[in-house]
């Protein structure tokens, strides 16, 4: 996907569950979006795992990353609560229902659980199951 490849799907993630993959732009920053999604009874679907790659100048550090997706999701910048973390060596930050990291200067990875169908925990095992691919 895009230069990274996901490792790890979690249990919600099943057979039951189809996925696509769109690309896009907003903000002057390039999407390819891979979503996870489950059928509801009487129709339509819910998301139950989406991982974006998204690069561009802006997305120069993590803290660009946060000042971005902030403004991305409408989320206030001040009121929004995020936790340090450890991703394969790369610096990250999760909230509630995402974790994101930037790789390296002009990329950044994030994983929603929009729905808050994973929890914490099967959350950060997807986000540390991305790997970035060698060029080549």
């Amino acid at each position: 996907m895009d230069g990274f490849t996901v490792g790890y799907l979690p249990a919600q993630v099943d057979d039951q569950t189809s996925v696509d993959e769109f690309d896009y732009e907003w903000g002057d920053v390039s999407f390819s979006t891979r979503v996870w999604e489950r059928a509801l009874e009487g129709g339509g679907a819910r998301v139950v795992l989406q991982v974006l790659v998204m690069r561009g100048d802006r997305l120069s550090d993590l803290d660009a990353v946060r000042a971005f997706l902030a403004e991305y999701h409408e989320r206030s910048p001040d009121g929004w609560e995020l936790t340090p973390f450890d991703n394969r060596g790369v610096p990250a930050l999760h909230g509630e229902t995402e974790a994101f990291w930037c790789p390296e200067p002009g990329v950044a990875v994030e994983v929603r659980d929009a729905f808050g169908l994973l929890g914490q925990e099967e959350l950060l095992a997807t986000a540390r199951g991305i790997s970035q691919r060698p060029l080549g």
